[in-house]
């Protein structure tokens, strides 16, 4: 196409109704009609990006290619879309300031006073527009946040701006909330109209509406509700609870919305997409009937986004291997050497979780120590695999007090220590070892037949290492370093051969798994687990 088109996906009523699935399954959609399409995410709390930010207030922080700390929505949109996405697909109201803050103070402002229109807008559109550079025909943005929230006004300000600036080139998309009043058994669409009046106050109108629903609604409610909101009854989509977030593109599909937006935008439809190879998945998931049962263990189990992507990369390994995924949660403060076995006896595998910090530690060592004494397949991800690395020390190497700096500074037996390059580093933020780096898989080795090639990438998120000091005398008792990184020998993964499947990688592989790709490390370990409980 000659020029970008622009879609802004905004929120109403409450936040988490899924505006991330909404436009990612949108960008599917477009995608599969052979629209190149890219999604960004703005995010309107002031800190420079989420790396900083506890498990507890924002769930997973996700990782682009290029080493960016982002919103877990990223996650979403590279799963559906199965592409890389980086530092331009999310923007904080932090980076926006502090971009403006140094522009003024290097006086690109030529003294003038620094406001939030335009200076602020102009910033933000200049973000906007920064991924159409790539050529993408379509470049879809979510504002995070509620309609009417304080933090969201610069953003809503620029989305008005853009739509006199850009035209028929702009769409707007407004995802609301209709709930359901059990004692009058009635849905009620005034929390929506309240909403898109709201946005109208504000300088918008939108195109498309996306009701979310637990179940669809009668046509009268739909007529009221493009009455009421200036939208035409076609363009009141219907998003209604699934078992899965990725039968959503097939909803929105059946009811036309990418044709809509295609018909907004001034582009003739042309034939519906069968969308085959998502129905393949989709089938095949349904098809299933065995489970396999998978144990978490980790810190932050009881929250739902915490370990988002481990739980879709699992899910997505459980199909493509025919099964249904049966995940248990096994807080790590509550696992002990004494009550390990009647925790995690009736499982298939076990994945031990990435973290930071001393808390939950030992309950992770107990989880690895049963299954490496019991044969239990079992994958260790980051800090997963680090204790994989002390809970071996101690336990095989005989070397008492091992442990990561990390967590002990003083330990006797340094097996993980902080990298060099992190040693003076003071910074919190965005200051770890990010972003993909290369691997050389080691010939015979499980992970390289589970990748099946040499040289892979992958990303990263760490500060400490596998102490290579410590390498000959952990080999030789039978833990091997089958993944190193050819520029500086860093270990990046570990197994024992000995054992079914017992590997620990230092980077993310749950950051590389999409719907049509899923990541070759968790297929191979959900093969693993499955044979065990054949076995």
């Amino acid at each position: 196409m000659a020029e970008t088109k622009y879609i802004f996906v905004s929120g109403g009523v409450v936040s988490s109704l899924g505006k991330g699935i909404v436009s990612a399954s949108l960008g599917k959609l477009l995608q599969a009609r052979g629209y190149n399409v890219t999604i960004q995410k703005f995010d309107p709390y002031i800190n420079v990006d989420p790396g900083t930010l506890n498990p507890y207030e924002h769930g997973e922080c996700y990782v682009t290619v290029d080493g960016h700390e982002a919103d877990l929505d990223l996650g979403h949109y590279e799963r559906f879309l199965n592409i890389p996405t980086t530092r331009a697909n999310n923007v904080t109201t932090g980076r926006i300031y502090q971009t403006v803050i140094d522009k003024e103070r290097k006086g690109d402002y030529l003294g003038k006073t620094v406001q939030v229109i335009p200076h602020i807008t102009d910033e933000i559109k200049r973000n906007v527009k920064l991924l159409s550079k790539n050529k993408f025909d379509f470049v879809i943005t979510e504002i995070g946040g509620t309609v009417g929230d304080i933090e969201s006004l610069p953003y809503i300000e620029s989305v008005r701006q853009l739509k006199w600036e850009l035209g028929r080139n702009c769409i707007c998309v407004h995802l609301t909330y209709v709930p359901y009043i059990a004692a009058a058994k009635e849905y009620k669409t005034k929390p929506t109209q309240h909403s898109v009046k709201q946005l109208q106050e504000l300088g918008i109108q939108p195109d498309i509406l996306v009701l979310r629903t637990e179940r669809f609604l009668q046509h009268d409610l739909i007529r009221k509700v493009a009455l009421f909101c200036n939208v035409g009854e076609e363009a009141v989509i219907q998003s209604v609870d699934r078992p899965t977030i990725y039968e959503v593109p097939l909803i929105l599909q059946q009811q036309g919305m990418d044709a809509i937006v295609l018909k907004k935008a001034g582009i003739t439809p042309g034939p519906t997409p069968d969308m085959e190879k998502w129905n393949e998945f989709l089938q095949r998931k349904a098809r299933a009937t065995k489970t396999v049962r998978i144990g978490l263990v980790g810190k932050y189990v009881e929250l739902q986004d915490a370990y988002k992507s481990i739980d879709e990369s699992l899910l997505l390994a459980a199909i493509y291997n025919d099964r249904i995924l049966d995940r248990q949660l096994i807080h790590s403060e509550k696992i002990t050497p004494d009550n390990a076995a009647a925790l995690l006896k009736d499982l298939d595998g076990i994945l031990v979780a990435p973290g930071f910090g001393q808390r939950g530690i030992e309950g992770k060592l107990a989880a690895i120590r049963y299954a490496r004494e019991n044969d239990i397949p079992c994958f260790g991800v980051c800090l997963g695999m680090q204790c994989m690395v002390i809970e071996f020390a101690r336990n095989v190497l005989g070397l008492e007090g091992a442990n990561s700096t990390e967590m002990e500074p003083n330990a006797p037996y340094k097996v993980i220590d902080l990298m060099e390059d992190q040693k003076h580093i003071i910074n919190m933020g965005g200051s770890m070892r990010l972003g993909a780096f290369d691997c050389i898989l080691q010939k015979g080795s499980k992970a390289r037949a589970a990748y099946n090639r040499e040289l892979i990438q992958e990303r990263h998120r760490h500060r400490f290492e596998f102490n290579n000091e410590y390498r000959s005398r952990i080999e030789a008792a039978g833990m091997k370093c089958v993944g190193e990184n050819p520029d500086s020998g860093l270990v990046e993964v570990i197994e024992i051969p000995a054992l079914k499947w017992f590997i620990g990688t230092q980077y993310h592989p749950e950051y590389n798994s999409t719907v049509v790709n899923p990541n070759p490390l968790f297929v191979s370990f959900i093969q693993a687990a499955i044979e065990n409980n054949n076995k």
